[in-house]
C-alpha cells in the first residue's frame, strides 16, 4: 500500500486534493464493509468454515478496495497510470489478476464466484417502462453502475461519503436514484440543498424536525429506521469574514461529536 500511495502522489494528479491518511481511511472503511458478516455477535458466531472461505477471497476484495480508495481520486490519465502500476505490482501469475481487456476500473470482484466480472454484467438488462414519464427514465451507464454500488455498500454500513465532480455529470440524479429506489426499506432520507444564503440555523431546523426523542438527551429517526442525510451543493454556503461556513461547521460537529445543542433549552442533543 505504501508503494501505491507514493505512486499516486508522484504520478496521479487529483482534481480534489487528498492527504495520505484520508486515502488509507477510505480503504479501511470500504474493506470494513466486507468484514461485517465475519464479526461475532450475540446471535451468531463465525464458524471455522466461514473463516476458511473468507481467506479464499480476501486478496481479491483487498485489491478491489485499493482501486476504489487509493486509485479513484485521480484524473482519467492518472487512472491509466494507476492501472498499469497496480497490474505491475500484482504480477502476471497472481491468482486474482485482472482480465486482459480493459482496466482495473472496469471490473467488480464477485465474492461468490471469486473472480472479476465486467460491471455491466452485474446488473439486470435495462428495459424502459412504457408508462414512465420521460423525466423519470434513468438509463444506467457504466459509471453510474459502479458508483452506485460503491456508495450503496458504504451507506448500508453507516459510512460517510463525499462525492465531488464537475457540474452536469449526474451526481445528484444517481445518488437520489440510489437512496430512493435501491436502498433497503429501513433507510429513509433527508435531502438538503445548500445555497449561498443557507445558514446553520436553517440546517439545524431542517434536521431537528426529522428526529424523535428516544430518551433524555438522545434523538434519532423513527424506531426501526436509519436516516441518510443527503446534502447537495455542499460547498455553496457563503464564507464568513474569517473563512468559516457555518452550515458545514454544524455538519462537521455532528460527524465528530454525534450531535449539537438545542437552540431553546441549550441541552445537548445526541443524534
Amino acid at each position: 500500500m505504501d508503494l501505491l500511495i507514493a505512486f499516486v502522489r508522484k504520478s496521479c494528479p487529483e482534481p480534489v486534493v487528498t492527504v495520505d491518511n484520508n486515502l488509507v481511511s477510505s480503504f479501511i472503511r470500504l474493506m470494513d464493509c466486507y468484514l461485517v458478516p465475519y464479526w461475532d455477535t450475540e446471535l451468531k458466531k463465525v464458524t471455522v468454515e466461514e473463516v476458511e472461505d473468507f481467506e479464499n477471497w480476501t486478496e481479491g476484495i483487498f485489491i478491489f478496495c485499493l482501486v476504489w480508495s487509493l486509485g479513484c481520486t485521480t484524473t482519467l490519465d492518472g487512472r491509466a497510470k494507476f492501472n498499469s502500476k497496480l497490474k505491475e505490482i500484482m504480477g502476471k501469475d497472481n491468482k486474482f489478476k485482472f482480465p486482459q481487456a480493459g482496466t482495473c476500473y472496469d471490473y467488480k470482484f464477485v465474492i461468490e464466484k471469486k473472480e472479476w466480472i465486467y460491471w455491466t454484467e452485474t446488473v439486470e438488462t435495462f428495459t424502459i417502462d412504457n408508462k414512465a414519464a420521460y423525466s423519470d427514465i434513468i438509463v444506467p451507464t457504466f459509471d453510474s453502475i459502479r458508483m452506485k454500488y460503491v456508495k450503496g455498500i458504504l451507506l448500508k454500513n453507516k459510512k460517510h461519503i463525499l462525492a465531488p465532480g464537475p457540474t452536469g455529470t449526474g451526481k445528484t440524479v444517481n445518488i437520489m436514484n440510489l437512496i430512493n429506489l435501491e436502498m433497503p426499506e429501513e433507510f429513509s432520507s433527508v435531502p438538503l440543498t445548500f445555497s449561498a444564503q443557507t445558514s446553520a440555523n436553517q440546517t439545524q431546523d431542517a434536521m431537528d424536525t426529522k428526529f424523535e426523542k428516544r430518551r433524555r438527551g438522545i434523538y434519532g429517526p423513527p424506531v426501526g429506521k436509519k436516516l441518510i442525510l443527503f446534502i447537495d451543493d455542499l460547498n455553496m454556503p457563503k464564507k464568513e469574514f474569517y473563512g468559516a461556513q457555518p452550515p458545514i461547521e454544524l455538519i462537521r460537529q455532528w460527524m465528530d461529536h454525534k450531535g449539537w445543542y438545542n437552540k431553546i433549552s441549550k441541552d445537548y442533543m445526541e443524534i
